[in-house]
């Protein structure tokens, strides 16, 4: 469901720099909260009536209105039919103003005349001025329709010239079959109490060409015994819709590129999944690869004319005859095929499409390189939704991205499904938290020598009402990406310190550590040794008791000052365990950069002693763990399975092990009873 307020919001913000009226933001953010529950409940009808609003609230600036259909059209699901009904009430709301205000000025005209009639000569020239440099036309004719005088707008209007106009009857100038209802129409204003009329009557210009007009008619009655006459005002209506399709353009194109925009698009898509659209649509977006970072290095123009480059080999490649072609978002296009022959197809031309983009584009001497991520998604078109369609193109273009960028993905439906269900799990991990559904679990670390428990690792464990128990596997990668991770492993840290906190009170000397994972986004937090501090100093426990573990890449993610933040916490007494070592990614010289206290290896090198191990495997794990010796610190296996495993890895130097042949993870009243039992 749309949030109008923050909609109106965010409108209200990039109008308000446009407007000429004095509105509070307040007073602003409320007027437009209720033109988008107008636009959004309403039809074409109440789309009119919302632009011919904006006209009486004196939001009246062009671009006011630009801004205003900019925004909507990229930022709402307003339809491009209600947007262009919009500019058309806009440009109606605009038309209406312009002819009362001319009906002022009629009124003050005619009351200069009288003045003029009845005092000083000098008052006409008022008149006259105002009727001479009005932009619309003026005719003042008698009751029977003969011409007293035009003025100069008039006679530009009908290309006529002035001597021509004195010598013909207003009827001259209507078109023929609109004269005899026009008579018959000011026979009537004459006849009622009303003073003016409006309508809409054709002209003839003097070379024959029909226009299109609006005419305000007014019969002025004069008190003295003068007979009354006619002033009527017209308005070139040709012009005005000239102005409302100009407008319609400008909603409905990207003014950078040319191509359509993400307002048309959408129109585009909706009418393909309608009941008479094709069999099948491909749709196609585009993402240019590192935008962002380019206009940071070479400025917003380089960036317009990457765009422009990448704009026109969409045109040469989705040609009208293949299919549709639109810029989307900032650095976003997308394409909408029709019945494509196939997938293979439509791969084939993405294909042709990144060919062109494999030579850099020569930009103030600098030869810019392009890639584009690209999303793919074919499906029947009829019944479907045009919403959900976007989402599913961009959702594959994410795939793509997050699979290394300058390639294409296919929209996998079961893959969507998973993705969300990790996106919605992830989503609901503070609610979970502040329901008190986790739990920490220890998975004792144990001596291959005697068998005692060298240490405790932590375990965030979810006890989800619906899903039953998760590991941390499950959850913890999404948790990462959305950034709940920062908050999950403080609770842990705060938590499991406390938990140990009472096992030590107990065990002295004997205790265990604790160790827990550190991941990268906490490793990148400024307060990191503050927070870790104020944990132990809460909790009691021991700096020497904590231990964090480290995923082997880290270290090559981290900048001097964050370093040195894990540098100052093993200072305070706590330790550093580089974890999921696998050998060859990681070179020693990059290890020594922080003092460890140790090294974990992952479960495929206790497996590559495992009876089902091939030779190579073996001998590399072999290296991999001679090579450690070299760094003079314990070393640590987990996912160990057997016991060959580990007397293996006990013969080569390894001094403590975890996994399946030591046992699971235990909950906190299993660990108490295992270490005080």
């Amino acid at each position: 469901m749309v949030d109008t307020h923050e909609t109106a919001v965010q409108w209200a913000a990039a109008i308000s720099s446009t407007l000429v009226a004095n509105y509070t933001r307040e007073k602003l953010q409320q007027l437009l909260g209720g033109y988008v529950e107008q636009l959004l409940s309403g039809g074409v009808t109440e789309a009119r009536r919302v632009g011919r609003s904006m006209v009486e609230h004196d939001l009246i600036t062009s671009a006011t209105l630009e801004r205003t259909i900019k925004y909507l059209g990229e930022h709402s699901t307003v339809t491009p039919a209600r947007l262009a009904a919009l500019a058309a009430g806009y440009a109606e709301g605009l038309r209406d103003r312009t002819l009362d205000q001319q009906e002022l000025t009629r009124t003050a005209a005619i009351n200069t005349m009288r003045r003029a009639e009845s005092a000083v000569r000098a008052s006409e020239a008022k008149f006259r001025a105002i009727f001479s440099s009005a932009a619309f036309g003026i005719i003042v004719s008698d009751l029977k329709g003969e011409i007293i005088d035009v003025n100069e707008a008039l006679l530009v209007m009908l290309d006529h010239k002035h001597e021509d106009v004195r010598r013909m009857s207003g009827r001259d100038l209507v078109h023929p079959d609109d004269r005899e209802g026009l008579r018959q129409l000011t026979k009537q204003l004459i006849a009622s109490e009303h003073d003016n009329v409006r309508v809409e009557r054709r002209m003839v210009r003097s070379d024959g060409e029909t226009i299109q007009t609006h005419m305000a008619i007014s019969v002025v009655r004069e008190e003295d015994g003068m007979p009354p006459y006619l002033v009527t005002m017209v308005e070139n209506m040709d012009e005005m819709r000239a102005l409302q399709s100009q407008l319609v353009r400008q909603s409905l194109n990207d003014m950078q590129t040319g191509l359509p925009n993400r307002s048309q698009f959408l129109g585009w898509i909706e009418g393909a999944v309608g009941s008479k659209g094709p069999d099948t649509l491909a749709l196609v977006q585009i993402d240019v690869d590192g935008f962002r970072g380019m206009n940071d290095a070479f400025g917003h123009d380089v960036g317009n004319r990457v765009l422009m480059h990448v704009a026109t080999h969409l045109r040469e490649v989705f040609t009208e005859d293949v299919g549709k072609v639109a810029r989307i978002g900032e650095d976003e296009f997308g394409v909408l095929i029709r019945d494509p022959r196939d997938i293979p197809s439509v791969i084939a031309l993405i294909d042709e499409f990144t060919a062109r983009l494999e030579e850099p584009t020569w930009i103030n001497g600098h030869g810019v390189g392009v890639t584009t991520s690209v999303g793919v998604v074919v499906r029947a078109a009829r019944g479907g939704d045009a919403v959900d369609l976007l989402r599913a193109a961009d959702v594959t273009v994410a795939w793509a991205k997050r699979d290394g960028k300058a390639q294409w993905a296919l929209y996998d439906r079961e893959r969507d499904r998973r993705d969300r269900e990790r996106y919605a799990l992830a989503a609901s991990i503070p609610g979970a938290l502040e329901e008190g559904q986790f739990r920490i679990d220890y998975l004792p670390l144990r001596s291959l020598a005697d068998g005692s428990v060298l240490a405790l690792e932590a375990k965030i464990v979810w006890d989800h009402p619906e899903q039953g128990v998760l590991c941390p596997e499950v959850f913890l990668g999404q948790a990462t990406e959305n950034g709940m991770i920062v908050r999950l492993v403080r609770w842990a840290l705060e938590e499991a310190c406390a938990q140990v906190a009472e096992w030590h009170a107990e065990l002295g000397a004997r205790t265990p550590a604790l160790t827990i994972d550190l991941p990268l986004r906490l490793c990148q937090e400024p307060e990191l040794v503050a927070e870790v501090l104020r944990v132990l100093d809460r909790t009691g426990l021991p700096a020497s008791l904590l231990r964090f573990e480290l995923h082997e890449h880290v270290p090559t993610l981290l900048n001097e000052d964050q370093l040195d933040e894990l540098t100052i916490l093993t200072e305070r007494g706590a330790g550093l365990v580089v974890d999921q070592v696998s050998g060859g990614n990681v070179r020693v010289n990059r290890l020594r950069v922080l003092p460890w206290s140790g090294v974990k290896f992952n479960s495929a090198v206790a497996h590559a002693f495992g009876a089902d191990a091939i030779r190579i495997e073996e001998r590399a794990a072999v290296a991999l763990l001679k090579w450690a010796t070299r760094l003079r610190l314990p070393l640590y296996a987990d996912g160990v399975r057997t016991a060959a495993e580990a007397e293996r890895l006990t013969a080569l130097g390894v001094t403590g092990a975890q996994g399946p042949h030591f046992g699971p993870a235990l909950s906190a009243g299993e660990t108490t009873a295992l270490l005080l039992g």
